[in-house]
């Protein structure tokens, strides 16, 4: 496997010489994705709040950056031996465009899960693609060995300097930009995106004489840095599922945790229903279709975690997301944000109770979305029937109201998990 190891490599971030070399390579490969500003969360944390769009950058998401810059500078003997990765997408739609463009042969290994969109993504990149595996441990230990077996070159998506410094690219576009940036607020997984774009923003504020800030956010369910960082070297943890599988990682990578530790000034978690917040707000008022982990930036924001004195940037990672994922996320988020809701009633078997039901809901101003009357369920009486219904609602305050309004009429709502 041709790559140097973590644990006989200095611990050292890329340079400002080296990720500006990176830039250099890239020139012409990737997109300068836009920079949006978001007067909604500008309204909500008291100053200006841009939005990086690199959901719109080439393959949908940041890793294209690092592949490219990595496998830009394999010798001629490393490229005909061809190069293998493993990964649940956005790396691995980077990796095989990379390759395709440089005449490389790639073999990618992934989950059998991954999102279609992404699978055929990747091999729509020409890569060789291998699925195995409930988790992307399984085609990460498949892919070491396929390297080990075959010569080809391991394309690690994060820990590798070469890797880094390409994800640092991202920091110098912030830099130029907004010359005035104070805080950059962006996902971690493996760390690999923030250390670099710490390393970039850090050295060039420093050449002028100032500060910036990197806020560092993590899914409150894979979340490695919190423990790692108190404990002072990376820790595996115990993984719950999240829909940010993009940055679902057990363990930090050796590399960019020792960047992180020195340069990320801030790393905090958030919820399920933070991100799917999170994209409801930005698919609504951003009109920008954003995966789960790209959006954690900003459902930090929303959930009050970030705290800023000047112009802040909110990098959205990536947007390969599965359609029927999102279609489950929105309905989340409305629920999450008290817009939607799913009610059981049970009511006496008689006639008109719909009816009086429906008439109530309609004086709370509730709109009625789907319903069902049934007879049949756990714990009726033979005089019983249940009555479920999803209803649209305004917020949280519109919610109780309509909750009240049913229980004042002497009904005893129950609001089932979305």
């Amino acid at each position: 496997m041709s790559t140097t190891s973590p644990a006989t490599r200095p611990l050292l971030p890329p340079t400002l010489a080296e990720i500006e070399d990176a830039a250099a390579t890239l020139a012409g490969v990737i997109t300068r994705t836009p920079l949006d500003e978001s007067l909604h969360l500008s309204e909500l944390l008291g100053v200006p709040v841009h939005l990086k769009l690199e959901n719109l950058q080439r393959t949908g998401s940041f890793k294209i950056r690092g592949a490219t810059y990595r496998l830009s500078r394999l010798t001629a003997e490393e490229r005909a031996r061809g190069v293998v990765a493993a990964s649940a997408g956005n790396h691995a739609q980077g990796v095989a465009l990379a390759a395709q463009s440089l005449g490389i042969d790639a073999t990618i290994f992934m989950p059998l899960g991954v999102p279609v969109p992404k699978l055929l993504a990747t091999r729509g990149y020409g890569a060789d693609v291998v699925l195995e595996g409930a988790t992307v441990e399984t085609p990460l230990r498949l892919a070491a060995e396929f390297a080990e077996r075959t010569g080809a070159v391991f394309i690690h998506p994060f820990d590798h300097p070469d890797v880094i410094a390409g994800q640092g690219t991202l920091g110098l576009e912030l830099m130029d930009e907004v010359p005035d940036l104070d805080t950059i607020v962006l996902g971690i997984g493996g760390g690999g995106l923030v250390a670099g774009v710490a390393a970039a923003v850090k050295a060039r504020a420093a050449a002028v004489g100032r500060t910036v800030r990197v806020i560092g956010v993590q899914a409150q369910n894979s979340a490695a840095y919190p423990a790692s960082l108190a404990a002072g070297h990376p820790l595996e943890v115990a993984t719950r599922p999240t829909i940010a599988d993009g940055i679902a990682v057990a363990r930090p990578g050796d590399l960019p945790f020792a960047i992180i530790k020195d340069l990320v000034d801030e790393v905090v978690t958030v919820t399920e229903d933070d991100i799917a917040r999170a994209l409801l707000v930005l698919l609504e008022r951003a009109k920008q279709v954003v995966e789960p982990a790209g959006a954690v930036g900003v459902a930090a924001i929303l959930a009050g975690k970030v705290h800023a004195t000047g112009p802040t940037v909110s990098v959205l990672s990536g947007g390969n997301i599965d359609p029927l994922l999102l279609q489950r996320v929105v309905a989340h988020g409305l629920a999450a944000s008290g817009r939607y809701m799913t009610l059981q009633i049970p009511l006496p078997d008689r006639p008109g109770q719909l009816a009086r039901v429906s008439e109530l809901l309609a004086q709370a101003g509730a709109n009625v979305i789907e319903v069902l009357h049934t007879r049949h369920g756990q714990g009726l009486q033979i005089s019983e029937v249940i009555l479920q219904l999803s209803v649209e609602t305004r917020g949280e305050e519109h919610r109780a109201h309509v909750i009240s309004v049913l229980e004042q009429a002497g009904y005893v709502p129950t609001v089932m998990p979305d």
